[in-house]
Order: C-alpha cells, then structure tokens, then sequence
C-alpha cells in the first residue's frame, strides 16, 4: 500500500482522538507512520498493524475502525487527493460504482505500483446492484462498507448494504446488494 494510506489512518486518528492516541498507535504498532511518503509504496503489513493498534488503542474492534476509515476515505483523504477524478466518476452513485474500474485505471496513473482492487456490477436496476469485490488483500471487507457508506454520502445517497458473499467465509469474493430505495411519492 502507499504511503498515503498510512497517513490517512493518521488523519482519522488525530482528527478524531487527538496527537497523543496517534501517537501511542504508532509505538504499539512499531510503525513510525510520520516519516512515510505519502505517494510512496510500502509493505502492506504496516498499515495493516497500524489499524490493528488504532482498534487497540481505541477500544474499538478492527472492523468498526475499518469502516470509519472507509468512510474518512472517501470523503476526505479522496477529496483532498484527487477529488477531481472521485467527481468526474459518474453522475450519481450507481453510475460512479458501474464505472469504477475505470475510476482505478485513473488512479493507478497517479501511483503506477497501485495494485488495485477489481469490481464488476451486476443484477442493475433501478434502486438497486450488486458489487463483486475481488482483492488480494485479506480482511478489508469492512474497509469496502465504509468506502459504501463515503460514497453514499458523496453522492448525497443513502443506501443499505448487505453483504451477500463473502471472502473470509470461503465465498470466491465478497458481493455486496447495494440498495439506494424506491423515491418517496
């Protein structure tokens, strides 16, 4: 992962909870996150011991603080680091996730070791999708949602999400049924 994952969960952190609490999740995770380059590739396993002690440190499981990071994602770190291209990426939220590959392909120009997710769209209709997840990464499930719910925000969308297949529990990849809900009459 790049650098600017890691100083996006630094964001999250000193934001929410203040220097100190960053602070002490860096010497729990044994990760001097401060001095990472931001647009610089580093081993996955630092950020993923960074989020490991952020839950620790925070009293929080990983899996609610991955969706919270998802959420700050997307509306501020994605905001701040190529909000151009998150707004030119569809004109509501079902038409940004239909185009989402091409969305990483833009991405990837911008960190050319990107190593990004893969996302297809099916079952489209008129309130409702689903998204097929495919990553090599483990356990960023939760991330996904909270990427979701940043979106759904963005997009000024509210949405449910259930997870329908999932990785970790032996499915090929997660799939999730994202439904946005018929208009109020």
């Amino acid at each position: 992962m790049y650098g600017i994952v890691t100083k996006a969960i630094g964001d999250l952190v000193v934001t929410n909870h203040g220097v100190a609490q960053w602070e002490a999740i860096q010497e729990k995770a044994g990760v001097e996150a401060d001095f990472l380059v931001g647009n610089e590739p580093y081993p996955d396993d630092l950020a993923y011991r960074l989020v490991g002690a952020a839950a620790e440190v925070l009293g929080c499981d990983v899996d609610a603080f991955l969706i919270r990071f998802g959420e700050h994602w997307v509306l501020k770190t994605g905001m701040e680091s190529y909000g151009a291209l998150l707004k030119s990426g569809g004109v509501s939220l079902a038409d940004f996730l239909v185009k989402l590959p091409n969305f990483h392909t833009r991405v990837s120009l911008l960190y050319p070791q990107l190593t990004p997710p893969e996302f297809s769209c099916t079952d489209i209709g008129a309130h409702s999708m689903r998204l097929h997840y495919f990553t090599q990464r483990p356990g960023l499930t939760s991330f996904m949602i909270g990427l979701l719910r940043g979106l759904s925000t963005l997009y000024e969308t509210p949405v449910r999400i259930t997870l329908v297949a999932q990785k970790a529990k032996g499915d090929d990849h997660d799939i999730f049924e994202i439904d946005w809900g018929a208009p109020k009459e």
